[in-house]
């Protein structure tokens, strides 16, 4: 399970920095500061699904989580939410900590 885990947050990472340099690019070309949001990705990769986002948050959580929340983390570049979402499974599948005091050798 920790291999999976490290495996998805090393490829959020990865997708994160990619988007990171196209944003780069494209910005240095069109001579202004624009990243690409996490909505407009997510529309493209879960079209059926995206659509139905803002009617399941305001029936079954609230309707103040949908527009002071989710509508400023749609918004957000969408290298940052990979790199925080890579650096999450990174840190979930990470080694237990050793125990103080406890040696494995005999």
């Amino acid at each position: 399970m920790r291999f999976l885990l490290r495996l998805a947050g090393f490829l959020f990472i990865a997708a994160g920095f990619v988007t990171f340099v196209v944003d780069g690019v494209r910005a240095i070309a069109d001579d202004r500061l624009a990243f690409t949001q996490l909505g407009p990705v997510l529309a493209w990769l879960m079209p059926s699904f995206y659509p139905r986002i803002e009617p399941l948050a305001v029936e079954t959580i609230s309707p103040y989580l949908w527009d002071p929340v989710l509508v400023n983390v749609f918004e957000a570049p969408a290298f940052a939410a990979a790199l925080v979402l890579g650096a999450i499974l990174l840190w979930l599948g990470q080694r237990p900590a050793e125990p103080i005091g406890f040696s494995t050798l005999r």
